[in-house]
C-alpha cells in the first residue's frame, strides 16, 4: 500500500466499511466469548473454552484493525510500518490461540477428563457458522478490493471461527451420541492446525495472493 495525502472517494468508502466491519467484530465476540467460556468451563468442554478464548483473541485482532483504519481515515493515508506491526500482532493472536488450545487437549488427553454435554453450546455454535461466514466474506471481499493485508487477516481470524466453529460443533454431536471424549481435544487439535496456517501467512504478508 502505498501512502498518498488524499484518499479516493472509493478507498474512503472501503475503508469505512472495513472499520464498521471490524466494530462489529468486537461487540459480536466479546459476547460469543464470554457465554462460550462459561458454557465451556461448566461442561468441562476444552474445545468450547477454546472457542470462547478464539473469540476473545478475534476481538484484539479487530480492534488492532479498527485502530488502524480510524488513522487511516483521520489522516488520509496509511502509515505502512504502524500496520506492518499491527499485522504481526495479528498473527501472534493466531499462535496464542494455538498454543492455548493444544496444551489444553493434551491436558484432556493424558488426565482422561470426562467433559459433560451442553445443548446451549451448541445452540452457540450453530449461531456462529451462520453470522461468522458472512462476516468472513464480507471482510475478504474489502480486504481484497483494497489489497490490504490487514483487512485479510482480520478475515483470516473470522475464518477460523468458522472452521472453529464447525469443528467443536461435530465434536460435541459425536461425544453426545458415542460418549468418546477424545472428539473434544482432537477438534482443539485441528483448531491449532489452522490457526498455525493462518498465522504464518498474516506473519509472511502473503495473504492477499493466496486470497486471490
Amino acid at each position: 500500500m502505498s501512502e498518498t495525502p488524499v484518499m479516493s472517494p472509493e478507498v474512503e468508502r472501503l475503508t469505512r466499511r472495513g472499520l464498521r466491519l471490524a466494530q462489529f467484530t468486537v461487540a459480536y465476540n466479546v459476547v460469543e466469548g464470554g457465554v462460550a467460556i462459561t458454557l465451556g468451563l461448566l461442561a468441562g468442554l476444552v474445545s468450547v473454552v477454546g472457542f470462547g478464548i478464539d473469540s476473545g483473541i478475534e476481538s484484539i485482532s479487530a480492534i488492532l484493525v479498527s485502530l488502524r483504519l480510524s488513522a487511516r481515515l483521520r489522516y488520509g493515508h496509511a502509515d505502512e510500518a504502524k500496520e506492518r506491526r499491527a499485522l504481526k500482532l495479528v498473527a501472534g493472536t493466531f499462535f496464542l490461540l494455538a498454543a492455548y488450545v493444544t496444551f489444553e487437549g493434551i491436558r484432556s488427553l493424558t488426565t482422561g477428563e470426562t467433559p459433560d454435554s451442553s445443548p446451549l453450546a451448541v445452540v452457540l455454535l450453530v449461531a456462529s457458522l451462520i453470522v461468522m461466514p458472512v462476516l468472513a466474506a464480507l471482510k475478504r471481499r474489502v480486504g481484497l478490493r483494497l489489497s490490504d493485508n490487514l483487512i485479510l487477516a482480520d478475515a483470516a481470524e473470522t475464518r477460523i471461527c468458522v472452521l472453529l466453529s464447525a469443528s467443536t460443533l461435530a465434536a460435541l454431536v459425536l461425544f453426545q451420541w458415542t460418549g468418546a471424549a477424545w472428539l473434544d481435544p482432537v477438534a482443539a487439535f485441528v483448531i491449532a492446525a489452522f490457526a498455525i496456517h493462518e498465522g504464518r501467512e498474516a506473519w509472511e504478508g502473503e495473504l492477499v495472493e493466496d486470497d486471490d
